[in-house]
């Protein structure tokens, strides 16, 4: 029948907790269900769930997610509206690498000013 969820947090590392909640936010409208209301996973979905974790790891807000999977589950004429919306979240995610790039060099610089005094204390405690 597929995959169940606790398969699918073992494939993906993704807890159950989190793909429960990613089901309940209306982000997994995708997946089948048995009689019981089970989830069942493909291998298809296990994709589309590592994506979508992807995204939210990267900050995309979860309205912005749900927007994707909309267009997703509406067919290729979305692919140009999910490739910008894409194109974007790599923006977002560059201008936050080069903000943290930018705060790194500044703790560096930090470093190498305490580590010159602690050097210097220690050549001169040892005199």
């Amino acid at each position: 029948m597929g995959l169940t969820i606790s398969d699918a947090a073992n494939d993906t590392g993704i807890p159950i907790t989190t793909i429960r909640y990613y089901d309940k936010m209306g982000l997994l409208p995708f997946l089948a269900r048995d009689d019981n209301s089970h989830r069942h996973f493909s291998r298809d979905d296990i994709g589309m769930l590592e994506l979508i974790n992807c995204l939210k790891c990267t900050g995309m807000p979860l309205a912005k997610i749900r927007q994707f999977i909309e267009m997703y589950e509406a067919g290729d004429s979305t692919l140009p509206a999910r490739l910008a919306l894409v194109k974007q979240q790599k923006k977002d995610i560059e201008a936050r690498i080069a903000q943290d790039q930018a705060y790194l060099a500044k703790v560096d610089c930090k470093i190498e000013i305490y580590q010159k005094a602690v050097d210097e204390a220690e050549l001169t405690s040892k005199k």
